[in-house]
């Protein structure tokens, strides 16, 4: 059995307006959490580190393997109307935000399918709750807010109106983010650049 419920993920509706979106609570199995947790990789650091660049145990392996595996491309390509079977994929990892962070934003265009799937446990803070936004502007005006509970799954469809931020939170958040990407010269050059900007916060760390 996969460590992720590709079929809760399946049954659930996807949101189309004003940008498509779907948010699964529990998407990661509770009987997989424990392992998972105890594997996830060390990032004290703020920012977000590519795969390939920490360190993580196998239930966390086996974790990667299932998002970026044929059941789950399938679901996600079905759901959200787009042929992803030669589309390459990024996945980052974050352990903590700063106070920085959350600003509201849209995703590069180079991304087709943004997959952010939170680890952290009931959250109990009003900050640190991503948002879906009709617009740049107002960090208030919400579609859909999405906090990050342990096992909690959001997945959009990157367009130009695909507004998100939340208000700003210091401290430890754990965060997957998976992309489909339009090639893979977009992985080589994201992984890079999140490679040296790792290098040079460990450095001031």
């Amino acid at each position: 059995m996969l460590p992720v419920d590709v079929q809760a993920f399946r049954n659930t509706p996807l949101t189309r307006e004003p940008f498509p979106y779907v948010i699964v609570p529990g998407f990661v199995r509770a009987g997989a959490m424990e392992a998972i947790q105890r594997d996830f990789p060390d990032v004290p650091l703020p920012g977000s580190f590519p795969l390939p660049t920490v360190t993580y145990g196998k239930a966390f392996a086996d974790f990667m393997d299932a998002i970026r595996g044929k059941e789950f491309t399938d679901a996600v390509a079905d759901k959200f109307g787009i042929d992803l079977s030669d589309r390459p994929t990024m996945i980052t990892v974050r352990g903590t935000s700063r106070a920085q962070d959350g600003q509201i934003h849209t995703d590069s265009t180079t991304k087709l399918i943004t997959v952010l799937i939170y680890m952290n446990g009931k959250w109990e803070s009003p900050q640190g709750r991503l948002r879906l936004l009709r617009s740049a502007t107002d960090l208030n005006d919400v579609i859909a807010e999405v906090p990050p509970d342990e096992g909690t799954l959001l997945v959009f469809k990157n367009q130009p109106n695909a507004w998100h931020g939340f208000e700003a939170f210091e401290g430890p958040r754990r965060v997957i983010q998976l992309n489909w990407v339009t090639d893979k010269a977009v992985v080589w050059r994201e992984q890079t650049r999140h490679k040296v900007s790792a290098f040079f916060k460990r450095l001031r760390a």
